[in-house]
């Protein structure tokens, strides 16, 4: 009677024991495989890297001169051409820049930053009209170059009076709303109310 009772014994401690030690095994699993989905969340956002939220177009007309001395300087030879510039300037979000730490407990993503918005690209479109050489000082393949550079910083410039930022910045909201539906695409959620959201989306949100 007591080997019975000793195997009964022994078989729910050894019940017990493998029970705990399978549930040890999946807890663990399961914290791996948490841990994962964050790892792979996160990078997905920052692979989008770049959100433009405005584009505006430009249109300016650009004096060229530029004048060369020759022959120590007893001669001056000039150059000068006017050039239309027609370019477009891509304003957005570098998703690098953002502010993120996996909750993986109760698996969402903090946002407790947002980045300013930036100019990410400016694509220019140069328009040359009433070009005149010099004689010792002409236009060359390097002046075409230096030019495009030099049309992109005068559209840059004019970026911050033409009211695109101020724009960019009403539609942080939309760019953070992309950033939770990537996070939804794994089951997870995203909490961004440490943000200091704009009035506007405040009240867009409340509505």
């Amino acid at each position: 009677m007591g080997e019975i009772v000793d195997i009964i014994l022994g078989l729910i401690l050894g019940a017990i024991l493998m029970y705990w030690v399978y549930s040890l095994f999946r807890k663990k699993k399961s914290k791996e495989i948490t841990q994962q989905q964050s790892t792979v969340i996160l990078n997905k956002i920052r692979s989008v890297c770049k959100l433009v939220s405005v584009e505006g177009d430009f249109a300016e007309i650009y004096h060229y001169e530029n004048t060369k001395d020759r022959f120590m300087s007893l001669f001056r030879s000039k150059k000068k051409a006017l050039i239309v510039i027609k370019a477009k300037a891509h304003i957005g979000y570098d998703l690098n820049k953002l502010n993120m730490r996996a909750d993986n407990d109760r698996k969402r993503i903090i946002l407790s930053h947002f980045p300013e918005p930036e100019v990410l690209s400016i694509e220019p479109d140069l328009q040359f009209y009433d070009i005149k050489n010099g004689i010792f000082n002409s236009f060359s393949p390097t002046d075409l170059t230096n030019l495009n550079q030099e049309a992109k910083e005068h559209i840059k410039q004019k970026i911050p009076e033409s009211g695109l930022m101020e724009t960019a910045k009403n539609e942080a909201m939309q760019a953070v709303l992309v950033v939770e539906k990537i996070v939804e695409t794994i089951g997870w959620t995203l909490d961004y109310s440490a943000l200091e959201l704009p009035v506007t989306e405040q009240q867009s949100l409340e509505s």
